[in-house]
């Protein structure tokens, strides 16, 4: 269930039916001013639509004013235990600012944030994470830790009321994947303010990318999260933005950039496919269009498992063919697949997004896959006509009476009388 309240993170939209934003944070010192306008551009550039920034100091606070000043993409500032910081991030004129009502001073400290964020009419996230709960609640989280985290973000929620705010989105983070995803199913169904979703301290960039595409990617597909965040161990923030962007693309809740169709590759593999899926995964970052690229690894399977690729490589031995939703455009070369894709592509968009076929290509690259296609392989063509040939052989010699048992039906006697 989608959140039904919306705020606005600087020009981003957050909950209320909006696009699930995509946010990440900086890995630099923030008062490194160079360093951290570095690493604003470079996730901006991947993508990112929010960036919180550390502000743990007085320096990073006069540093934030000239972030949020250049900052092409909106700036949260994340301030923990010193409400002061918070109070100086707002008249910094940060977009958002990030609390833990557990760790800012009390319920006092809490409502002087609040009072400036109504001041400044400046939206405020509220956090709660699995490593910081509240000390009556140290109790339940052994015995039901995803109750103990409900109730801590419920708390907070009934804070915000308190003190009349709505302006909030609110997080509710665990390292585990399952407290993650039950914890905001249950919260969800409790409040109506947006949630960001995250596993915090998820891991490296392999292990933590899988958890959270688990963990994010179950949510996301039950309708639940307005933002995103991918927590890994890396210096590079822009890898957290791919990967969130692959979780909304792979869940066809966002589109940035080509989609790449790869096989796992098998016995039938004839050439070099895992360098030419990594060569087009890399050319393919120049091109902002969400169109469909596929790889697969075998002249058989090539085109009818990815029939509905924009553009697609099948490839045998000593040749391959290239292709276009399910047609064969021209036969290649092995040597020369990416280069003569990247070709077709290019072509296409020069053509104003047509595909541009030469016939006597086409008959010649249709009439090579004729010839390396397998008679015995199971395409999933080959099986679809099994099956229709099979249903209409028992059709041909079925009376179909015999099928209509109205006895049984639950719609006895509202059938038509069948001569």
């Amino acid at each position: 269930m989608a959140s039904e309240r919306q705020i606005h993170v600087g020009g981003v939209p957050i909950g209320g039916g909006a696009p699930v934003a995509v946010q990440t944070m900086t890995k630099t010192e923030t008062a490194n001013l160079q360093a951290t306008m570095d690493q604003i551009h470079r996730v901006a550039e991947a993508g990112a639509d929010i960036v919180r920034c550390a502000v743990p100091r007085e320096q990073d606070v006069e540093a934030l004013k000239t972030i949020v000043r250049e900052s092409p993409i909106p700036i949260i500032a994340d301030i923990h235990f010193n409400h002061t910081l918070a109070l100086k991030a707002l008249d910094a004129g940060a977009h958002c600012v990030r609390i833990n009502p557990g760790n800012i001073g009390g319920p006092d400290k809490v409502a002087e944030v609040i009072a400036k964020a109504k001041e400044k009419d400046t939206p405020i996230r509220v956090g709660v994470n699995s490593g910081s709960l509240p000390k009556h609640l140290r109790d339940l989280e052994y015995s039901d830790p995803v109750e103990a985290l409900v109730r801590a973000a419920t708390e907070t929620v009934e804070l915000m009321e308190r003190l009349d705010f709505t302006n909030f989105k609110i997080s509710m983070k665990s390292t585990s994947v399952p407290n993650t995803i039950h914890s905001n199913r249950r919260l969800a169904e409790r409040i109506p303010y947006p949630l960001h979703l995250g596993v915090t301290e998820a891991g490296t960039k392999w292990s933590g990318s899988l958890k959270s595409a688990v963990g994010l990617g179950t949510l996301l597909a039950d309708g639940i999260g307005d933002t995103i965040r991918i927590s890994l161990s890396t210096f590079h923030a822009e890898e957290e933005v791919k990967v969130a962007w692959e979780i909304l693309k792979a869940l066809k809740l966002r589109e940035r950039g080509p989609v790449l169709i790869a096989c796992p590759t098998c016995g039938r593999l004839q050439f070099d496919m895992d360098s030419v899926v990594a060569e087009v995964e890399r050319r393919l970052e120049a091109y902002e269009d969400p169109i469909e690229v596929s790889i697969l690894g075998c002249a058989v399977n090539g085109i009818g498992e990815a029939r509905h690729a924009d553009f697609g490589i099948t490839g045998a031995k000593d040749m391959g063919m290239i292709y276009s939703k399910g047609e064969p455009l021209k036969k290649v070369a092995t040597e020369s697949l990416v280069d003569e894709l990247f070709a077709e592509i290019d072509r296409y968009y020069a053509a104003g997004k047509t595909v541009v076929r030469d016939e006597a290509a086409a008959a010649e690259a249709a009439a090579w896959l004729a010839e390396e296609e397998d008679a015995t392989a199971m395409t999933p063509e080959r099986l679809a006509a099994l099956e229709a040939e099979k249903a209409r052989e028992e059709a041909d010699g079925l009376d179909v009476r015999e099928l209509l048992d109205e006895e049984q039906s639950p719609v006895a006697g509202r059938r038509f009388t069948r001569a």
